[in-house]
């Protein structure tokens, strides 16, 4: 019983898909109200939108603003909100990823496509055992006639772990950072 307990919470960590984060930063984007309740308590906000990010690790939500990018990271592991994102990409998991993202994070950003101004503080977080992070990335230009579902499909796993921006809408041009 305790076997097949552990192959269903396995079975359902596996099944996870970036789509549930990104539907709370879809809604953070067109509701103040709910993003401030992401920010202060992002299981609540979850289970707002019948979301299970489970009891614990404790997710936090940070949000990136024009003078604040965060970025995220594992340095021990690969600790990562799978119940909000799915499992955590192959790159995240890698060595150089973790340790370069700590001591050359505008370069790791870079390689991803990424170039901060240099006036924007960037701050890296490192999950750990007890807490991981969603990066609620900021609101692409060019969005503010979308709904939710089209706003949502606007946001990868990448940007909620901060190591891109969300996608543009059709049409828009792309702007850096």
């Amino acid at each position: 019983a305790e076997l097949e307990s552990v192959r269903r919470r396995i079975a359902w960590l596996l099944s996870r898909a970036p789509a549930d984060g990104a539907r709370l930063v879809a809604r953070a984007w067109v509701d103040p109200d709910f993003k401030r309740r992401l920010l202060e308590d992002a299981r609540s906000a979850a289970l707002e939108l019948a979301l299970d990010p489970r009891p614990s690790p404790v997710v936090a939500a940070l949000e990136n603003t024009e003078a604040v990018h965060h970025v995220v990271v594992c340095t021990l592991c690969s600790c990562y909100p799978r119940a909000l994102l799915g499992p955590p990409p192959d790159w995240y998991k890698s060595l150089p990823y973790r340790s370069r993202a700590v001591s050359d994070p505008r370069g790791v950003l870079e390689e991803f496509g990424l170039d901060l101004d240099e006036d924007v503080e960037l701050r890296v977080v490192d999950s750990t055992a007890d807490v991981r992070y969603l990066v609620v990335p900021r609101k692409p230009p060019g969005t503010d006639g979308l709904g939710e579902e089209e706003l949502a499909a606007l946001v990868t796993r990448d940007s909620m772990i901060g190591v891109t921006q969300p996608r543009a809408p059709e049409g828009a041009v792309a702007t850096s950072a």
